[in-house]
């Protein structure tokens, strides 16, 4: 048992000895260092080179510590210590880690070249090595000069002799010996700034454009930037764009075999380049949020308007006794009185000044807010910029503006940028229809305080006018159409669709009227004034003369408000045809005297067949029509037919009003429109309005006059610009339109949706702004335009989709656009010679020069081939190696105070 349990003993100890073998071949520390580097590789070359970041690789650009490597190569390999510096500073440590990655690339059959950092990381060194199958083996060697470059190496000649040198071991001149070497060579310029502190300059104007330091509308004659002529420039600078380019010029390949055929060809002219590629510098600040322009100011407003709720006046945020006041003053600043007296002053300038409505957008109607150019839009703009659109400055604003407002009233001084017509337009906001029916009244006020100073006068035209109406059928003019009915758009003289007026009347006294002088059978004793002439070939029922339509008052104006509470009135009391009479009863009663002075001896059916002819029920024959001979008179006299029922009715309040209106024409009647009455209820609102309901008007009416501002740029023909402008109407209509109803119940969401509004606004003037830059700077060139800004207008377009200000911090803009021949001269003439201020620390020393710049990077390839046919080791090679290779390469790049060299050289060992 003894001897069998030792046999198991030795048995197992044999197995364990087995199972436990030692790989002497990795047995030392650098072999397995070899291994494991093998091991990652092969796990990488697996998959393919797609997904070495999904296996730990890194991605050399997202890398702070390493640096392009300019070889020749698109994929290498990187070997880089996990240190501050990020490279290696033992040579003989770089050397051996360098041999290490190369046999394990070697044993995975893998062509990647490998590059170790080296010296210190402001030198941007590399070394590095490629094995190129059983033949050929590349090494590579990069350094870099990053101060006092020698000048030798500052020109092509001294570029061109180190190259040399790398294979012609001889120490005699280089120039004297020719070597076939192969160039190709690219220059960078890039554009100069206007002046030296454009950047300061830029600062300086966005400081100056807050009102509590810089005058109204951007007075600065002193100083130029871009956009001194775009329509913007009145309220703030922006920062161009497009901050200069790049131009790269590439020369084809040629065969240099001498030094001096290197002095020559840097003083060739860039114009003789084979290809000029174009590339934009454009401003951080145009993907980003932090800009001023009209977006930030209208957002700033929101943040207003939304404070504005719960507040009964506009004077509770300038007053101490407000609740939560101290905090308003601690975080709001009012700007100065002397900035206040210059807004007031802008907004109502000396002399009559008449908007331009020609300004507008075609769309910007759709918007319930005030035309660019009226008094309530020029206070809504400047209330942007007036202590940086907080509401204690707005509220302060406001009240000095309803002040000056009262005063041109009492005064009776005509607003300014205000027209004065017959009309109220009802499609924009009610503040700015307050104020169009103010600049009435007061027109109206004026004219009466003329007629009191000039009684006389007043009544001497009167007797003529009086004279002229005697005159029967003479001198007939347009009378005002009673039928006009409000369009929804313009509150004109009209009457309300209750009264059944049909257009029949307009059309028979447009016709051509014959002389009705010899119609008339009857001559009537009664003096006919106020008459505008004959209505076609109608004829009062009594007696046979002619039915004259009168000359008649104005229907007084009303605004939206007052059409909402005719409106309501006549929905409380129900749909009724005499209650609706009584609302106008004072148009009525007049339109009733003038016809009775125009026509002496008409009836009350006589004026319902001109004033409301559906109420007139012909009988078939009348309906016919009576026949005419052709003397224009008419056969049949009187008229046939009868009153409607409504008008027939006993008690009928129109009856009541025809029988006691007195015979008076139009203008020796009472006006309709009491303008210091109508002046003091406007001046009431004014000072009343509710904050949020004001600010509610402001949001609409800035947003509208920012954009019709912004649609005034020249762009030139940028279809997508134009596209995106017309879509910024459409959504602001859309979103916008919330703020006309009642928004007890919906605040929260139409915050946020008029918040993402701005959003949308940031988006659009951004791309407006790049837009007028560039039809600024190419507008003889509009395809270098095109290019450009579609580039930007996709690279841009995703942050519009999300609703964001920012575009990926990860994305920059980097476009080359080529350019063609006869395009080069435009962006030629862009490199103006520099100023004294531009060049005095430049050193022109590099030559190829264009218009005086200096290219600020000089790139130039050398390369030498040979050819390697014969050599001993591609005759056992099954590779047909029968053509000619790249057995010495070095990249130069750099100016004169920074120069970069890679070099690789091949052999076959």
């Amino acid at each position: 048992m003894a001897s069998s349990s030792e046999a198991n003993v030795t048995e197992q100890e044999e197995e364990e000895e087995i199972e436990h073998f030692n790989d002497f071949t990795l047995a030392s520390s650098w072999e397995r260092f070899i291994s494991e580097i093998e091991a990652t590789c092969r796990h990488w070359l697996a998959d393919g080179p797609k997904k070495l970041l999904e296996k730990g690789a890194v991605h050399l650009d997202s890398s702070d510590n390493i640096y392009k490597l300019c070889f020749g190569v698109k994929e290498f390999l990187v070997i880089s210590p996990q240190s501050a510096s990020g490279v290696v500073l033992d040579s003989a440590e770089a050397t051996k880690l360098l041999s290490a990655v190369s046999i394990a690339l070697s044993n995975c059959s893998s062509l990647w070249p490998a590059f170790v950092p080296v010296h210190a990381p402001s030198r941007r060194a590399y070394v590095g090595i490629q094995n190129m199958g059983t033949i050929f083996t590349r090494r590579f060697e990069a350094d870099r000069v990053g101060s006092q470059v020698p000048i030798k190496l500052m020109h092509l000649e001294g570029l061109y002799e180190l190259f040399v040198s790398k294979f012609a071991y001889c120490t005699s001149d280089h120039s004297m010996h020719i070597f076939k070497v192969h160039l190709r060579m690219k220059l960078t310029y890039r554009t100069l700034p206007n002046d030296e502190d454009s950047d300061n300059d830029i600062q300086e104007a966005d400081a100056e454009n807050a009102y509590s330091e810089t005058s109204v509308g951007g007075d600065n004659l002193n100083r130029k930037h871009w956009d001194d002529d775009c329509p913007w420039n009145e309220w703030y600078s922006a920062e161009d764009p497009v901050k200069g380019f790049d131009l790269v010029a590439t020369f084809s390949e040629k065969v240099v075999e001498s030094s001096l055929e290197m002095a020559e060809l840097e003083n060739v002219s860039p114009h003789e380049a084979e290809n000029w590629i174009l590339a934009p510098n454009l401003s951080p600040n145009l993907s980003k949020g932090d800009r001023t322009g009209f977006a930030s100011q209208l957002q700033l407003l929101v943040n207003a308007w939304e404070i504005s709720f719960g507040v009964p006046f506009m004077e509770d945020f300038v007053s101490v006794k407000t609740p939560g006041s101290d905090n308003l003053k601690s975080s709001m600043v009012i700007p100065p009185p002397t900035v206040l007296d210059r807004v007031l002053n802008d907004l109502f300038p000396e002399g009559l000044q008449l908007p331009d409505f020609a300004k507008e957008h075609k769309s910007s109607q759709a918007i319930k807010g005030a035309p660019l150019e009226s008094l309530f839009a020029q206070f809504c703009l400047h209330s942007l910029w007036f202590g940086n659109c907080n509401i204690r400055a707005i509220a302060v604003l406001w009240i000095e503006f309803v002040r000056e407002i009262r005063w041109h009233w009492e005064e009776s001084q005509p607003l300014p940028k205000i027209p004065v017509n017959s009309s109220i337009d009802l499609a924009t906001c009610l503040i700015n229809q307050k104020l169009q029916m103010l600049a009435i009244c007061i027109q109206k006020k004026r004219e009466q305080n003329e007629e009191l100073e000039n009684g006389a006068g007043s009544k001497s035209n009167a007797s003529a006018n009086m004279e002229e109406d005697i005159k029967v059928g003479e001198g007939s003019s347009s009378f005002h159409a009673k039928s006009q009915a409000i369009d929804g758009k313009r509150d004109s003289l009209s009457t309300p669709e209750d009264f059944n007026v049909s257009k029949t009347a307009v059309s028979k006294f447009n016709a051509n009227s014959q002389d009705v002088h010899s119609a008339d059978k009857t001559c009537s004793n009664s003096i006919r004034r106020g008459s505008s002439g004959p209505v076609g070939s109608m004829k009062l029922l009594k007696l046979c003369q002619s039915l004259h339509a009168p000359l008649t008052q104005s229907a007084p104006l009303m605004t939206e408000d007052m059409h909402e509470e005719r409106l309501h009135a006549v929905e409380a009391f129900g749909d009724s045809f005499n209650f609706s009479a009584r609302l106008e009863r004072e148009t009525l009663s007049s339109d009733m005297s003038a016809f009775k002075a125009a026509n002496p001896d008409a009836v009350f059916e006589d004026f319902i067949r001109w004033y409301s002819p559906g109420d007139w029920e012909n009988n078939e024959s009348e309906a016919n029509g009576p026949s005419t001979n052709l003397e224009g008179v008419t056969d049949e006299w009187p008229p046939r037919g009868r009153l409607s029922q409504r008008m027939s009715e006993h008690g009928n309040f129109w009856r009541k009003i025809w029988d006691d209106a007195p015979i008076l024409p139009a203008f020796e009647q009472k006006p309709l429109l009491d303008p210091n009455r109508e002046g003091e209820k406007i001046l009431h609102y004014l000072e009343t309005v509710r904050p949020h309901q004001l600010l509610e008007q402001m949001v609409c009416t800035a947003f509208r006059a920012s954009a019709d501002t912004l649609s005034q740029t020249n762009f030139g023909s940028l279809k997508k610009m134009n596209m995106e402008m017309d879509q910024l109407y459409l959504t602001m209509a859309s979103t916008l339109r919330s703020l006309q109803v009642n928004l007890s119940s919906n605040v929260s969401k139409t915050f946020e949706d008029v918040r993402r509004l701005c959003v949308v606004f940031e988006h659009v003037e951004k791309l407006l702004t790049l837009a007028a830059s560039l039809h600024r700077k190419f507008r003889q060139e509009p395809r270098i335009v095109h290019a450009i800004f579609s580039d930007f207008y996709y690279f841009y377009f995703p942050t519009m989709e999300t609703g964001s200000v920012d575009v990926f911090t990860e994305k920059e803009f980097d476009m080359k656009l080529q350019l063609r021949q006869d395009e080069r001269q435009v962006v030629s003439n862009m490199f103006t010679p520099p100023t004294a201020n531009q060049s005095w620390r430049k050193v022109l020393s590099m030559g190829n020069h264009l218009n005086g710049h200096e290219p600020i990077m000089r790139e130039i390839i050398f390369t030498m081939s040979d050819n390697s046919s014969g050599n001993q080791y591609t005759s056992s090679s099954p590779r047909d190696y029968e053509h000619e290779i790249e057995t010495y390469r070095m990249y130069t790049c750099g100016t004169s105070n920074d120069l970069r060299v890679a070099l690789a050289v091949t052999s076959y060992d």
